[in-house]
């Protein structure tokens, strides 16, 4: 009881600039997740408490986005469905390996993540929307279906792939922010499931990152940044190779 009263807190904080990155881009979990893991959860426990943090936060930017008028709801729904089942596969491997295998696999995706960031392809993708042939269709689907695994397995950085694989049909950026918060929504719901029955999910500390996830999902929604945002990009970055180090080799 005693560590809630510093940790608390210090969840609320870095949940509300991590759910303001998630609305925005992405990259919140990759703060949030390893934060948990230091503050002493076991790797799969903090795995599954972040995802109450990710459900409360995305509850508040689709209401958000609703009332700005801004929800692409068929697109949404076509992206969500195969990532619902890619979902369950991706957060049942997550609770099956060892703690120290998947803090591991957390570290290379989190560098991963960061070299995401660092070379931003989206840029590069930006195109005018196009038709979405049959071909299209089925190479959204499997894409992602294997966003859905990668999601429900880690999460963090969930949000950058989301937007590539997007930005590939020319798509509108709010648009696309919009369609995400449904598509991550939805799978977190499964994933966050899965952690559940298997009784890895610490609510105290999940409730408590959900305050500020959510705040900062709210603010996101409402507020696009561009000063600063270049600071925020090397913050995030910065702290994401700490923690990387920090788990490969602490």
């Amino acid at each position: 009881m005693d560590a809630y009263l510093w940790q608390v807190p210090v969840l609320i904080l870095v949940g509300t600039l991590a759910g303001f990155l998630n609305i925005l881009a992405g990259g919140g979990s990759l703060l949030t997740l390893p934060l948990l893991i230091f503050m002493g959860l076991p790797a799969a426990t903090a795995n599954g408490t972040n995802r109450i943090a990710i459900f409360c936060q995305n509850i508040f930017a689709i209401v958000g986005f609703k009332r700005q008028g801004v929800f692409p709801i068929r697109l949404a729904m076509l992206c969500t469905l195969p990532a619902l089942a890619g979902s369950y596969i991706g957060a049942n491997l997550a609770v099956s390996v060892d703690d120290q295998t998947f803090r591991r696999l957390l570290a290379l995706a989190m560098i991963g993540a960061l070299v995401f960031i660092t070379l931003d392809p989206a840029k590069r993708l930006r195109q005018q929307e196009v038709h979405m042939s049959a071909w299209r269709v089925i190479a959204l689907l499997v894409s992602f279906f294997l966003v859905g695994i990668y999601g429900g397995f880690v999460q963090a950085g969930v949000g950058f792939l989301i937007i590539t694989a997007l930005l590939v049909h020319g798509l509108d950026l709010v648009k696309i922010n919009a369609a995400k918060v449904l598509v991550i929504f939805a799978f977190t719901i499964v994933a966050l499931s899965v952690f559940i029955v298997h009784g890895q999910v610490d609510y105290g500390l999940g409730l408590a990152l959900a305050i500020g996830n959510s705040l900062g999902g709210w603010i996101g929604t409402h507020v696009a940044v561009k000063r600063g945002h270049n600071w925020i990009k090397r913050f995030v970055s910065l702290t994401v190779l700490v923690f990387a180090i920090k788990l490969l080799f602490f």
